[in-house]
């Protein structure tokens, strides 16, 4: 399986900071926001990785997150001259995906809670083995700006709505998307909506009409967070900062990751951590590391 992360879009709604600096490079708390959904894939073990971003923001994350190499992981980078939408990003991709999988992240989603793992392991065997997709429905007080799943009474998924005025439910779309190869061209054959945009939202709803669609509920210990508004990301600083302070882990460590999947050595997380060692990210990494064993 291969991921992309999809970090395009303008960021008006957090207009005057992003005129200068795309959304997804913005800090949360301690980290990059590109950092989470990072994070993510190489929680989902998935090395080959493509960032897509405007043509004018992509060499600042070239120029933060290199090749990969450093992680254990394999990056690439392709633009999105606009915001078509994101399901734009399987057309974009198709050189990348070629005959693979495809899981597909938000650039501004961050995704903690216990079980996750599971989470994508089991949505990963969905889409290979199943050939079914999978999407995250998470419980929400605004639904109406998000992706909406409609239930019937014994709990299955009917309807996906994007962005619906009068919400059928309070289920939320999560920007975490596991695909079959088929997302290509199924990505290919829909068409823009009012919006003018390729949505997300038509890609699911076939694989649905298809039975082809499962949705996994997130439960109430789960934290989903969409950094799209002042709000949500001074909300999403302070959680990051309250769990990481009170239960001495980082959130979206990558080299931690790394390590735990065993694509980097000791060695190679300990220099990395060198080159932060003025930060408590490095001095974290250093701490845990520093007296490990490969």
């Amino acid at each position: 399986m291969k991921g992309i992360i999809l970090a395009g879009g303008k960021g008006s709604r957090l207009f005057p900071v992003t005129t200068g600096v795309s959304k997804q490079l913005l800090p949360v708390y301690d980290k990059p926001m590109v950092y989470y959904p990072l994070s993510v894939l190489m929680q989902a073990k998935i090395k080959d990785i493509l960032l897509i971003s405007t043509p004018h923001d992509l060499d600042q994350y070239k120029r933060l997150l290199g090749d990969g190499s450093q992680w254990g992981i394999n990056l690439s980078y392709l633009k999105q001259d606009q915001p078509n939408g994101l399901a734009e990003a399987f057309i974009i991709g198709e050189s990348f995906i070629k005959d693979d999988p495809i899981c597909l992240v938000l650039g501004d989603n961050i995704f903690h809670g216990p079980s996750f793992s599971k989470y994508l392991k089991d949505a990963i065997h969905q889409s290979t083995r199943n050939q079914k997709a999978t999407i995250f429905g998470v419980k929400v007080k605004d639904p109406q700006r998000y992706g909406v799943i409609k239930f019937d009474k014994n709990g299955d998924a009917l309807k996906i709505e994007e962005k619906p005025d009068l919400p059928k439910s309070d289920f939320a779309v999560a920007g975490l998307y596991f695909y079959p190869n088929s997302v290509i061209e199924i990505s290919k054959k829909i068409k823009p909506s009012k919006r003018g945009e390729l949505e997300i939202s038509s890609v699911n709803q076939i694989y649905l009409n298809e039975l082809k669609l499962h949705v996994e509920k997130l439960g109430s210990g789960f934290t989903w967070l969409d950094t799209g508004t002042h709000e949500s990301l001074l909300e999403a600083s302070q959680f990051i900062q309250t769990i990481e302070k009170r239960q001495g882990i980082k959130v979206g460590c990558l080299e931690e990751i790394a390590f735990e999947n065993k694509w980097i050595s000791k060695e190679t997380v300990i220099k990395n951590a060198n080159l932060l060692k003025h930060t408590d990210y490095g001095e974290f990494l250093i701490k845990k590391y520093l007296n490990v064993g490969d």
